[in-house]
């Protein structure tokens, strides 16, 4: 392992947490940056930033990626040479409301990394891309080597970006980046905009949960250890150039650049309903289910195929779904004393 430190952007949001601990857990100096919007409680962010500034080796500067002057100069004041970036504006849902709100933080944000990659040399660039990419596509498990040209939203659309944008720059400059799939991320310390945490906060309370696609359609649920494992498994693995490379029998998610793409998903699809039951159990609770149709920009089935993963770093996410609600329940419970 070097001794360089890693950026990890959107450090106190779910999953930058967890890189950011791990990472610091393994000896690792980490540079968190995170701008603390509000888009769901602010203090959740803190609470989770708090911890990690218990660490002697984490530094913490509140930043938006879109602010490329100061971004810079934060590269050549730490000496970054590997980057996480996992900052970005999220929701399918949030994206049909508020759309502008994506172009500053997955677009511009998104360039301004990449430009002080460019200008500091960085070795490895991992970003967070996103199993909504694979938009209108039907054939299930979705593989990397599918053409996801149908995004049903502009979250996904933008997701899709990141990965064009930053294929350009390995081309170009010979950076190495890996864009990563997330597949339905959970588990503790998560979102409250996410199904699990609205649906634990609702049953506890009494109130009736809305169950889109009348709780049919099914995700890739995928447990926040397993996520944490495959990023750093892929930080520590930068991809090569190809020279040979043909690129008439290629695949999107590999290049004659230093530059792939991956799923991360748990490869074991659950339907929603199944999902909610496993929920009632750790809580001891029955659910007020509201049947509602699909939500617009949603998709109705996720299932990844994660063998390149497997393939490349020697890593297949496996907890069940039941072992993972079970320790978000039990946190949700001790952080909010319920």
């Amino acid at each position: 392992m070097t001794t360089d430190a890693v950026l990890v952007t959107g450090a106190a949001g779910f999953i930058g947490y967890h890189v950011s601990q791990a990472l610091l857990a393994r000896g690792q100096r980490v540079i968190g940056i995170d701008n603390l919007n509000d888009y769901y409680d602010v203090n959740l962010k803190e609470s989770r930033l708090a911890l990690l500034q218990a660490h002697a080796d984490f530094v913490f500067q509140r930043l938006d990626i879109a602010e490329h002057e100061r971004l810079r100069d934060l590269f050549a004041q730490h000496n970054i040479k590997r980057v996480v970036n996992l900052a970005a504006q999220a929701g399918v849902r949030y994206s049909i409301e508020n759309p502008w709100a994506y172009l500053n933080s997955n677009l511009a944000g998104f360039l301004s990394i990449l430009e002080a990659c460019r200008q500091h040399g960085v070795t490895h660039l991992v970003y967070a891309s996103s199993s909504s990419v694979y938009g209108a596509n039907t054939a299930l498990p979705f593989r990397v080597e599918d053409g996801v040209d149908h995004p049903l939203s502009l979250y996904a659309a933008t997701k899709k970006s990141n990965e064009l944008m930053a294929h350009s720059y390995s081309h170009l400059y010979g950076i190495p980046s890996t864009g990563l799939r997330f597949f339905t991320v959970y588990g503790p310390w998560g979102r409250p905009d996410m199904a699990l945490f609205l649906f634990t906060r609702k049953i506890l309370a009494g109130e009736p949960i809305q169950v889109f696609n009348h709780g049919r359609h099914t995700r890739d649920f995928t447990y926040i250890d397993d996520i944490v494992e495959g990023v750093i498994r892929v930080l520590d693995n930068p991809p090569e150039p190809q020279p040979d490379y043909d690129f008439s029998q290629g695949t999107p998610a590999a290049s004659s650049a230093p530059y792939r793409v991956y799923n991360i998903g748990n490869n074991q699809p659950v339907q929603l309903l199944d999902y909610i039951q496993a929920i009632e159990k750790a809580l001891g609770k029955k659910a007020v289910m509201e049947m509602l149709p699909l939500q617009k920009g949603d998709v109705p089935d996720t299932a990844a195929d994660v063998s390149a993963l497997a393939r490349d770093v020697g890593f297949r996410p496996s907890t069940p779904v039941e072992t993972g609600i079970a320790r978000f329940v039990d946190w949700y419970r001790n952080y909010y004393q319920v």
